[in-house]
């Protein structure tokens, strides 16, 4: 991801965790989500002279590429600290 990218990602992200801080995304249709993103989409697309569609789609790109990468440390670390979990640990 280049730094541009993540700058994008960062500004969506960061307005999203503004407007819809109110709601559960596990409860709320994706409809009144993604209505609630549609102000700074439209600002983005507007700055860059794309649709509206087409910064959404690289949004949601690069939320998934973050997630995986998010996920794969997770998992690295828990290797590690499964790794480190055969020393034994001192019971005073």
């Amino acid at each position: 991801m280049t730094e541009q990218d993540k700058e994008f990602l960062d500004r969506i992200t960061g307005y999203a965790n503004e407007v819809c801080a109110d709601i559960d995304p596990q409860k709320t249709q994706i409809s009144v989500q993604l209505e609630r993103l549609m102000p700074i989409l439209k600002e983005i697309a507007d700055e860059s002279g794309k649709s509206t569609e087409d910064i959404f789609i690289r949004y949601m790109d690069l939320a998934s590429e973050a997630m995986v990468k998010t996920e794969e440390k997770l998992k690295e670390s828990m290797e590690e600290f499964n790794d480190d979990s055969d020393i034994p640990f001192a019971i005073h």
